[in-house]
């Protein structure tokens, strides 16, 4: 999507105070399995599922910023989707956050 700018509708999932930080909730948004990560203060939002071979990544180990497989060992940046170590080498989806009146709202494109 070089230069191609998204739309993105967003869609209220919880409270600030429903995800203390270093921990996650998942969500089913659209038939899409959603990982929602609270890390340092912020929030991060991505797929729920490998692109190496389709499992679920979000009860994975997080380290610093990368979420561990736990099937092989592939590793995620959780704050843009990137694969970062083998097995894997494509992406996966992240999806923007934002935060208003202390609810944290996902960003789903528009298609």
């Amino acid at each position: 999507m070089d230069g191609e700018q998204l739309e993105y509708r967003y869609i209220q999932v919880t409270s600030v105070q429903e995800i203390p930080d270093g921990e996650r909730i998942f969500f089913e948004i659209d038939g899409l399995s959603i990982v929602l990560f609270a890390i340092g203060g912020k929030f991060y939002a991505t797929s729920d599922q490998c692109s190496h071979d389709g499992g679920p990544i979000g009860e994975g180990q997080i380290e610093g910023f990368e979420i561990i497989c736990p099937r092989h060992g592939a590793r995620f940046d959780i704050r843009n989707g990137k694969a970062t170590r083998m097995p894997a080498v494509q992406d996966i989806p992240y999806y923007p956050i934002r935060v208003v009146d202390d609810m944290i709202e996902i960003g789903m494109p528009v298609r």
